[in-house]
């Protein structure tokens, strides 16, 4: 296959073993929030690739509905990610074949969350304590699928026992083509600043297997700013897509030197409508339906000044219509979008670069 035309040396097209992405932009998998609804909404803003949310090994094993339905796709989302979570070899290999079976484009292993739930069943940010279990577990996931394996894991489980750089080189040797590294410790969970000299000193190690930071990209700036300060391949947001979908096209329109395109209290209008069609279309059940609009609202709406009123109401309105009617009649021309500015940004990273001096010892070269 031919790759596509380069964008820019920042954003550009990226290859995973046989699978081209169209940008080194990619949407990670958020647990509660990469539903369905949320994946379409998001997919209309090109990322190079978007995942699901992850699902347990041996949940797809056992075949339960409630698991399949959450790896839900359509074609306009592709290319396409599933992220699968435990601890066996064996059932790894298995759980990856039948996300090849269903389609998939790529499955990912999560080793970073840090959930208690998860890391008390030996999963996610867990395996950080076991490397060489990690590496028999790519391999078998390796060994079992032609599509590209990944993986997605911290810097380390605590400051103490920083092995992100060491974890990189395992996974390479065991056939994954890419690895994300989230900038942040497992006891760190989401405080604090993302470390992203972590994300650098994995790249510095990696030879074939492609680098991808995450951790604290919550705008155009952000984004770039790590691309050039980590040299990593590419980018994976997770929480900054909540709220703003379109991150993925502020990022390349940075990268381009485009201004930013104007975001008002009407683009929250208009998105919220459409999240809320794609909501409705999809949930028979209107209380799954109310759960699933008031978590992405509050995302939306949560730093807009002028929009606590709507979303108290959102979240006690028990009618989806009666939401509707809300987000329709709303005084939205007396909300401000928080546009973030590049003030701020170097605000978080100064803020990140005292740390890191006060961390350089924990951080392996």
């Amino acid at each position: 296959m031919t790759p596509p035309a380069s964008l820019t040396s920042l954003i550009r097209p990226l290859r995973l073993g046989k699978l081209w992405l169209s940008s080194n932009v990619v949407y990670s998998p958020l647990s509660g929030f990469s539903d369905y609804p949320f994946r379409q909404i998001a997919s209309r803003f090109q990322p190079g690739l978007i995942y699901c949310e992850m699902v347990r090994m041996e949940a797809l094993l056992k075949h339960r509905p409630s698991t399949y339905h959450l790896l839900d796709y359509h074609h306009t989302m592709r290319p396409i990610g599933a992220q699968i979570f435990g601890s066996s070899p064996q059932c790894a290999g298995s759980a990856a074949r039948i996300i090849e079976s269903l389609g998939f484009d790529t499955v990912d292993l999560n080793c970073g969350c840090p959930v208690n739930k998860v890391v008390r069943s030996q999963s996610g940010s867990k395996l950080l304590q076991q490397p060489k279990l990690i590496g028999d577990i790519l391999a078998n996931m390796a060994a079992s699928v032609n599509i590209p394996v990944t993986v997605k894991i911290r810097a380390g489980w605590d400051l103490s026992s920083i092995n992100s750089p060491l974890i990189t080189s395992i996974a390479e040797q065991a056939g994954a083509q890419a690895i994300t590294i989230h900038g942040r410790t497992r006891t760190q969970k989401y405080k604090g600043p993302a470390n992203w000299d972590y994300i650098k000193a994995c790249r510095s190690v990696a030879k074939k297997i492609k680098v991808f930071g995450n951790g604290d990209i919550f705008d155009a700036q952000a984004g770039i700013a790590m691309l050039q300060r980590t040299n990593c391949d590419g980018i994976s947001v997770a929480r900054g897509v909540i709220g703003q979908p379109w991150i993925a096209e502020e990022i390349r329109r940075k990268a381009e030197k485009q201004p930013p395109l104007h975001r008002s209290g009407f683009t929250l209008k208009q998105s919220l409508l459409q999240h809320l069609d794609e909501i409705t279309s999809y949930y028979a059940h209107p209380a799954m339906a109310l759960a699933s609009l008031r978590r992405v609202a509050n995302w939306y709406l949560k730093e807009c000044s002028g929009a606590k009123t709507l979303r108290m109401a959102i979240n006690h309105t028990l009618d989806i219509d009666i939401v509707r009617s809300m987000i329709e009649k709303y005084h939205w021309d007396q909300i401000t979008y928080p546009l973030k500015s590049a003030c701020a940004t170097q605000l978080a990273q100064e803020a990140g670069e005292a740390k890191r001096k006060t961390l350089k010892g924990c951080i392996p070269k």
